[in-house]
């Protein structure tokens, strides 16, 4: 019997999907368990943050902006109880979000309801698309 391992991976794709990822200007690095769930957005002012995580104490969730890299941290706490069920892990998370641009540290803003916890961070002005008049010569 001969198997053709072509049939489970195709490395030219594979590869095509490697390329567009580390092109796109939000890239999240993941532990294995990629907790907590992550969105990622932005529009021209600014990049959004929304992180999934009910039942964490905000108070212990750590925030730390380096240069274009988001670090998260903070701890899960374990649930007592006999579980039929466990999709949401307990324990210690990170997640590293890099910007694709720089952002104005000064107006980073964090705020936590409902088990989310949303971060805006304005891109700088350096950054911003500028609208520029073109004045009219007699």
């Amino acid at each position: 019997m001969v198997i053709d391992f072509s049939t489970f991976y195709d490395l030219p794709r594979e590869i095509a999907r490697i390329m567009d990822e580390a092109s796109r200007p939000l890239l999240i690095s993941q532990r294995r368990s990629a907790y907590p769930l992550v969105n990622l957005a932005e529009d021209q002012d600014s990049y959004f943050v929304d992180l999934e995580m009910p039942g964490v104490d905000a108070g212990k969730v750590e925030l730390t902006l380096t240069e274009r890299n988001l670090t998260v941290q903070g701890e899960r706490p374990a649930q007592a109880g006999r579980f039929y069920r466990q999709e949401r892990g307990a324990g210690s998370f990170q997640r590293i979000i890099t910007l694709g641009a720089p952002v104005d540290k000064d107006k980073v803003t964090a705020r936590y309801a409902d088990g989310i916890l949303r971060i805006t961070l304005p891109k700088a002005e350096a950054v911003k698309p500028r609208k520029i008049s073109i004045s009219a010569q007699d």
